[in-house]
C-alpha cells in the first residue's frame, strides 16, 4: 500500500492522484502489430473466438476464472458458474482465504 500524507491508502487507490485519467471510449483491437477503434460486437467476438482458441488447443483446464472476495456472493456464484458451465474449467479462485 502506498502513503499520502501519513495515511494509508488501499490498492484501489492506485498512482493516478494527480494526473486526470485518459479513459477509452470503444473497445481497441490489435490489427497487424498496431490498436484500432473496433464496434463492441468486433471485439467481443474476437475474444470470445481467443478463448475458444485457447480451449481447443489447450484444453478446458488451460484457463482460470478470478473473482473478487469483495463482490457479493451472487455475482460469484454466477463467476463459477460461467467458468464452469460455458468455458467447462474448475479452476476458479475467488481470493477468500483469511
Amino acid at each position: 500500500m502506498g502513503k499520502q500524507k501519513g495515511k494509508e491508502m488501499g490498492k484501489e487507490m492506485g498512482n493516478h492522484l494527480y494526473a486526470p485519467l485518459t479513459r477509452l471510449t470503444q473497445p481497441l483491437v490489435r490489427e497487424h502489430g498496431a490498436l484500432r477503434p473496433a464496434t463492441w460486437e468486433e471485439a467481443l467476438d474476437r475474444a470470445a473466438a481467443g478463448f475458444a482458441a485457447a480451449r481447443d488447443q489447450h484444453g478446458s483446464n488451460s484457463i482460470g476464472v478470478f473473482s473478487c472476495s469483495k463482490s457479493t456472493n451472487e455475482m460469484n456464484y454466477v463467476a463459477q458458474k460461467f467458468a464452469r458451465v460455458a468455458i467447462g474449467t474448475n479452476n476458479i479462485d475467488s481470493c477468500n482465504r483469511t
